[in-house]
């Protein structure tokens, strides 16, 4: 508590002092409220929520909850007609439920875990450490002297792990899923008192929680398990407070993010739901409305005028998406009016998605990652998010967004019901090049059958406008797919506050595939235990972007720059330009760096897991992977050919982390020089068909490859 006041402190004390007395009074507020909530909670008796949610009786009120609108798909389903359009995936659900039903878990890379009856929710089931059943503000939630994570209850507390129960029950209306959830419910309720404990801690995971239980309510409401009065008002009850309680601790900060569009989500959701899908009663209605009015005030704030979030992260901008569609729909359902640049927004973020998800499906590793989700419906692989395009375009009748949508249709299908799931194209329309310079983001693409080309380029701020947060030390970093082959990639997250080291590596300009100098970060990091902040050093510098698809030509042409390490004694400009070619699948990658004196420099190219490395010759090293998209996986060859012949090379062993809370153990290419800077031109193409002598074709390539002087290239 101590430590998060303080870090608090250090960020506003230059605030202007209405701020400053604004943000007392709600510490204030928030302190003086948790020693009240356990009253609140007993004053609610079952007459005062009746009174409070306009239900003359239970069964009128159940029953008005009941029919009430609701925008996702909750239904019954045949299971054949469910496999027809999802192919897979009902088996796929059955599994999990029944993983689900006998409290098996796997969360956060914990590996599948039993837990036992009851159910320890004040426990990181990886570590072993318990947190106590103390207010909530007295919780220490960013304990870095223990190797506990505080977001393993947190998330098994969201009680997201359910969902596939849901489904499973309306795909075969077995009674047992009903009484398996309501069993984990009423658990949950016993062990958690409201305000007290770990898992009242951070208000996003209530307002998560509040959601599953909205859509948990509309799957069981009818089952025989639901039918015992005490349960239904104690469930009812637990909505209430979670709604209240997140409209009193609302995560408000000088920069907002995704803890308060997490908060006004809750807000407009369980605000609808309890007040029948209208904003008439009471103080759902308040709590919709109040929600609804962040949520239109955060996202111009929050997502940049092409589309991108401004926490600089691709697993973020996923959440951040489903944290402004999943309200919208909701109130569309409800009759109530989204505005046209509301929805114009979204289009916006869905274009981005469409852009960053390469043909198969999967994401870049751009920034932080904690596999965050508000309603995770499908079955599909955790880092595709094509399914965004596809209910975006489909809900706001987007037919070009919706043409670039294929692969799973089961998040669809949960959401938008079977009609909009078959509307789903097996194939989507190839993409092309796209740059968001808002966002600080440049992706050269080729599209074919099989995988084609896909490079990520970052030149984009410091994120959360240039505080840190969730962005990484990546300024001039790319990831790259060639001829369907992952062949560069950036190396995750791994952990939060678990192990601060581990943190602090993985967002670390090491970490990336872009130039570290002297050493030193191109952001500073503010101190070792600021996890999410970053001084604002590296500004961006984009000094060309010319696609083919403008020039007439099978090339892509960038070149960037970033101020990072201006501020040394000597200063340095890092200058990248990079250029793909279309036709031969073959990705020049050439640094310069405008400098005075001597330095010392290291880049680094960081290869996907299972990617071998041989060194043929002196500049040249061979690449044996994996891929081929749609043409089916093989074996295949790849030549990195550098031009550096006054740089030395050693081969290292790195890490990737493809989702929260596991690592692998990858390999690294590293080019060092110590002394007056020169360039450093590297090539990456595919081995068959490439030039007799590679070393000797990239010189000569060099030759018509201009100085990265801003004018050519």
């Amino acid at each position: 508590m101590a430590k998060r006041f303080f870090e608090l402190l250090r960020r506003g004390w230059r605030k202007p002092p209405h701020v400053i007395v604004r943000w007392m009074i709600r510490q204030t507020g928030a302190e003086l409220d948790q020693h009240r909530a356990p009253g609140r909670a007993r004053s609610l008796t079952r007459d005062r929520l009746l009174s409070l949610l306009g239900g003359q009786s239970l069964d009128s009120l159940w029953q008005r909850l009941t029919e009430a609108p609701f925008p996702f798909h909750t239904g019954p389903v045949a299971m054949d007609a469910y496999d027809e359009l999802c192919p897979g995936d009902g088996a796929g659900i059955l599994v999990a439920a029944e993983d689900a039903v006998n409290r098996r878990v796997d969360l956060l890379g914990s590996g599948p875990v039993d837990l036992p009856t009851p159910i320890p929710w004040h426990k990181d089931f990886k570590s072993g450490h318990s947190w106590p059943i103390v207010p909530f503000r007295r919780i220490d939630v960013l304990d870095l002297g223990r190797d506990s994570d505080i977001k393993v209850p947190w998330e098994l507390s969201r009680l997201q792990w359910l969902i596939p129960v849901g489904q499973a029950y309306l795909l075969g209306g077995e009674e047992r899923y009903a009484k398996a959830v309501r069993d984990v419910i009423e658990d949950w309720d016993k062990a958690n008192p409201l305000a007290q404990g770990v898992n009242w801690a951070c208000t996003m995971d209530v307002a998560l929680r509040g959601i599953a239980l909205v859509w948990l309510f509309r799957v069981f409401h009818a089952s025989a398990a639901w039918r015992d009065e005490d349960f239904r008002i104690r469930f009812l009850k637990l909505l209430y407070l979670h709604c209240d309680f997140t409209a009193r601790h609302l995560e408000w900060s000088d920069i907002n993010g995704n803890h308060l569009a997490t908060n006004a989500a809750g807000l407009v959701i369980m605000g609808l739901f309890l007040g029948g899908g209208g904003t008439d009663i009471g103080k759902p209605g308040q709590w919709a409305t109040k929600g609804w009015r962040i949520l239109s005030d955060e996202l111009p704030q929050q997502v940049t005028p092409d589309g991108v979030d401004f926490e600089v992260s691709t697993a973020y901008h996923r959440l951040v998406t489903e944290l402004f569609l999943l309200p919208a729909l909701y109130r569309r359902a409800a009759g109530l009016d989204v505005p046209d640049n509301y929805s114009a927004r979204l289009r916006k973020m869905a274009e981005f998605t469409a852009a960053y998800s390469r043909p198969d499906g999967s994401t870049p590793l751009w920034g932080d990652a904690d596999d965050g989700r508000v309603l995770p419906f499908g079955g599909q692989v955790r880092n595709d998010h094509r399914y965004l395009m596809a209910i975006i375009g489909i809900a706001f009748e987007d037919s070009s967004l919706a043409a670039q949508a294929s692969g799973h249709r089961g998040e669809v299908f949960w959401t938008l019901g079977p009609d909009a799931a078959e509307t789903v194209p097996s194939r989507p329309v190839p993409s092309t090049s796209r740059d968001f310079p808002d966002g600080g983001v440049y992706i050269m693409r080729h599209d074919q059958n099989s995988g084609g080309d896909h490079v990520f380029i970052d030149c984009g701020p410091v994120g959360m406008a240039g505080r840190g947060g969730h962005g990484h030390n990546d300024c001039l970093s790319l990831e790259a797919v060639l001829d369907g082959v992952h062949l560069l990639t950036d190396c995750g997250t791994y952990l939060y506050s678990a192990d601060p080291e581990w943190r602090n590596d993985f967002r670390s300009t090491g970490f990336h595939n872009t130039p570290i100098v002297g050493g030193e970060e191109q952001n500073r990091f503010v101190r070792p235990e600021y996890l999410w902040s970053l001084h604002n050093d590296a500004k961006p510098d984009v000094r060309l972007w010319s696609p083919g698809e403008t020039t007439g030509e099978n090339e892509d042409r960038f070149i960037g720059a970033h101020s990072g390490y201006r501020r040394l004694a000597d200063p340095v400009t890092v200058v990248r330009g990079v250029l793909l070619d279309k036709t031969t699948h073959r990705l020049i990658i050439s640094d310069h760096f405008e400098a005075a004196g001597e330095h010392r420099v290291r880049v680094p190219y960081h290869l996907p897991p299972g990617v071998e490395v041989v060194e043929e010759a002196s500049g040249l090293w061979l690449l044996k992977a994996r891929g081929g998209g749609e043409a089916g996986d093989r074996d295949r060859q790849f030549l990195l050919v550098s031009s550096g012949a006054d740089w030395s090379t050693s081969l290292g062993d790195g890490w990737v982390s493809q989702s929260y809370g596991i690592k692998h153990p990858a390999k690294v290419l590293n080019f060092f020089r110590s002394g007056p800077l020169q360039p450093l031109t590297i090539a990456l193409l595919p081995a068959d068909g490439a030039p007799g002598d590679p070393v000797a074709w990239l010189r000569e390539t060099i030759e018509v490859f201009p100085e990265a002087d801003g004018d050519r290239y």
